[in-house]
């Protein structure tokens, strides 16, 4: 695969890329680069963790990347999930585990790791101490949105030193590219600035899109914190489509769904179209009856957003 074809799946993927110069010079210098993402075992897994996180990971693979999965373990117990429980932890780990075999990720070329493989490590911790060393409290707190915690919330003293193993993490696993969510953006841009003061280098970030929650937006912040807070979340179990969910638990959901007629932004019935149906089939077809259009296929999502702006498709056919 020539450099251009490489550069255009990577785009696929990344929402935001920082940056595409360095991208490209990675992908002229290293025949096999090395790309990870984290996870915190910390319940059930909703699509966006298991069904978009494969299409995206074999993306990479496909652009010529090895690929690490890290199951942040430690990061887990640290930001007290499963009530700080470790040997809970691991199980849902495992499940993790279990539920990414039945996703379509090119598992022969993801290789599975987790923090508590590396934790005797004192390489590791020295990399640690040596990122917080060189970050100030605030900085660190900055980064809490991690975590899924908000700057304003009181942190346990182990949550100060998540994002520095975070960090840490990159440079332990010899990581070129952080192919982590929007929402990891702060502590990746933490490693980018420490790592050459710290003798290590600059990673990459390919960001991916974090695809909404099923709710209509409630959100009156901007940007980035407004991505985050539109998120689909385990924690709203109505917002949210699981791996496990039955197909009837699915219906419902989507029957519930926040689809305004005519708009596509902030629709979530649309991005999970452009983000994961599209993404594995090559057309659609809505199955209407005649005195409503009769049956309609679309070959790509571009074809639906028109139709569905123009107002030829009714929120109930999406």
């Amino acid at each position: 695969m020539d450099l251009e074809k490489k550069l255009q799946l990577i785009r696929e993927v990344g929402e935001e890329i920082v940056t595409e110069p360095e991208l490209k010079e990675l992908l002229k210098t290293k025949p096999k680069p090395v790309a990870y993402d984290g996870f915190e075992p910390s319940g059930k897994i909703h699509i966006a963790q298991g069904i978009l996180r494969a299409i995206n990971i074999n993306k990479m693979i496909k652009a010529g990347f090895r690929f690490k999965m890290l199951i942040a373990d430690w990061h887990a117990w640290a930001n007290n999930k499963m009530d700080g429980d470790l040997e809970k932890i691991r199980k849902v780990g495992e499940y993790l585990l279990e539920v990414w075999k039945v996703t379509g990720m090119d598992l022969n070329k993801v290789e599975f790791l987790w923090v508590s493989d590396y934790t005797q490590d004192d390489e590791y911790w020295k990399k640690v101490m040596q990122i917080a060393r060189s970050s100030t409290v605030r900085r660190i707190i900055r980064c809490g949105q991690i975590m899924g915690r908000k700057d304003s919330e009181v942190l346990q003293a182990s949550q100060i030193i998540y994002p520095c193993m975070q960090a840490a993490d990159i440079f332990h696993l010899q990581v070129d590219v952080c192919q982590l969510g929007t929402d990891q953006r702060k502590v990746n841009m933490l490693a980018r600035e420490i790592g050459p003061k710290l003798g290590f280098w600059k990673p990459v970030i390919v960001s991916h899109h974090m695809i909404m929650g099923l709710r209509q937006p409630q959100t009156q912040a901007t940007g980035l914190e407004r991505t985050i807070e539109m998120k689909m979340s385990k924690s709203i179990p109505d917002s949210a489509i699981f791996m496990t969910d039955s197909r009837e638990e699915i219906e419902r959901k989507i029957q519930k769904a926040y689809c305004p007629e005519k708009q596509i932004q902030d629709n979530p019935v649309m991005e999970y179209m452009k983000y994961i149906i599209f993404e594995k089939f090559d057309s659609i077809e809505i199955p209407r009856p005649e005195k409503f259009g009769g049956p309609l296929e679309m070959q790509s999502c571009q074809e639906l957003e028109k139709l569905y702006q123009e107002g030829k498709i009714h929120p109930l056919d999406l």
